[in-house]
C-alpha cells in the first residue's frame, strides 16, 4: 500500500473525527478507510485512533502523526494543484458569498464583466448578511467587511473603510457626551449581530484594538435598521464613515470619540489555504483588486454588510 496515500487517509480521519466523513471526502469506502488506517497502526506498531460505535478520537502517537502529518499533506495538495494549474486557463465553478448590499454596488456588473472574460467559469453567488464558515460551506471566496481577525483565512485588502460612532444631539444631551472608550459601558448602544457573544464596541487604544462590552438595546445584522432606531433618540450606533455621513452633515447624528476609532477596517476578500491556487479565484481576485478599489460602496451595500469579528 503506497505509505502517502495511508498518511492521506489517516489525515483526513484526524481532521474529520469520522471514518464515514473521511471516507466521503476521499472518494473511498468506510471499509477501505479502517482497513488504512489499521495497515499504517501495524507498520509503526502503535495505535493511532481510540474507536468507539459513536466516535473516534486521537492517541498520544495519532497527535503526534497529525503534527507531523498535516504540512506534509498541504505541501503535497498545493504542489500537486500549482502543476495541475501551471499552463491550464480559469474554468470550473467559484462559489461566492457576498452581504445583500452589494448588488446595489457596481459588483454585479464585475462578475458579468469577469464572466465575459473568462467563459469557461461559472458563478454560484451566495447573498448572506451572516458570517459564513467557508470551509464548512464549500465557499470559495467571501466579500466582507470589517476588521480582519481569523488566522485561518487569507485575505485581500479591497479598500480601507472608516466607521463613525454617533446618536443624536437630544441623546447626548440627556445621557451626557462620552469622552473615553469605556464611558460607552453606560450607554444604550444599537449593535450588529452578525457574531456570537455579548455586544461590544471595537476601539483602538493606543494603536492596540480595545473592545468595550456595551449594553445592547437593539441587535441587527443590518445597519439602516440601526441608524432609524439611532433617530428615533434610544441609543447609540457604530456604523461605516458612509452611511452615516448624510446625517451627520445634516446634524441629526453627531458623532464622538472618533480619535479610538479603528484604522485597520476594509471592505476584503477572505478565502483559504486549500482554495487560493485555483486559476478561476486568482482571476477574480485580480479583478476585484483592479476594480473596487477605484469604487466606492454604496450606503445601502454597507448597512447590509456583514461585519467580520473583530481582532
Amino acid at each position: 500500500m503506497d505509505g502517502f496515500e495511508l498518511l492521506r487517509t489517516f489525515s483526513e480521519v484526524a481532521s474529520q473525527g469520522s471514518f464515514s466523513r473521511a471516507a466521503a471526502r476521499l472518494g473511498i469506502s468506510k471499509a477501505s478507510v479502517s482497513k488504512h488506517v489499521a495497515t499504517l497502526e501495524s507498520r509503526f506498531n502503535v495505535r493511532l485512533l481510540n474507536r468507539s460505535t459513536r466516535s473516534v478520537s486521537l492517541t498520544d502517537a495519532g497527535r503526534l502523526l497529525q503534527a507531523r502529518c498535516a504540512p506534509l499533506m498541504e505541501l503535497i495538495e498545493q504542489t500537486t494543484s500549482e502543476l495541475q494549474a501551471r499552463g491550464s486557463h480559469p474554468s470550473g465553478r467559484l462559489l461566492i458569498t457576498a452581504p445583500h448590499g452589494m448588488v446595489q454596488t457596481a459588483f454585479p456588473r464585475l462578475l458579468g464583466d469577469f464572466l465575459t472574460c473568462y467563459p469557461d467559469v461559472q458563478l454560484d453567488l451566495k447573498l448572506s448578511n451572516r458570517m459564513i464558515d467557508l470551509v464548512d460551506e464549500g465557499v470559495d471566496i467571501a466579500l466582507r467587511f470589517g476588521r480582519i481577525g481569523d488566522e485561518n483565512l487569507i485575505v485581500r485588502r479591497l479598500r480601507r473603510m472608516g466607521l463613525t460612532l454617533c446618536a443624536t444631539p437630544r441623546y447626548w444631551a440627556r445621557r451626557g457626551i462620552p469622552l473615553q472608550p469605556d464611558d460607552m459601558r453606560k450607554h444604550d448602544v444599537l449593535a450588529y449581530s452578525v457574531t456570537p457573544g455579548p455586544p461590544q464596541i471595537a476601539f483602538e487604544v493606543d494603536g492596540q484594538p480595545y473592545n468595550v462590552p456595551i449594553r445592547g438595546r437593539m441587535d441587527s445584522n443590518d445597519a439602516s435598521a440601526l441608524i432609524g432606531a439611532a433617530l428615533a433618540d434610544i441609543g447609540a450606533v457604530c456604523v461605516p464613515d458612509l452611511l452615516a455621513q448624510p446625517y451627520v452633515e445634516g446634524a441629526h447624528l453627531v458623532p464622538v470619540l472618533q480619535d479610538f476609532m479603528p484604522s485597520d477596517v476594509w471592505l476584503y476578500a477572505a478565502y483559504t489555504q486549500r482554495r487560493q491556487n485555483s486559476a478561476a479565484l486568482r482571476a477574480l481576485l485580480e479583478m476585484l483588486e483592479l476594480r473596487m478599489r477605484d469604487s466606492v460602496p454604496s450606503p445601502a451595500a454597507l448597512a447590509g454588510a456583514a461585519v467580520a469579528p473583530h481582532a
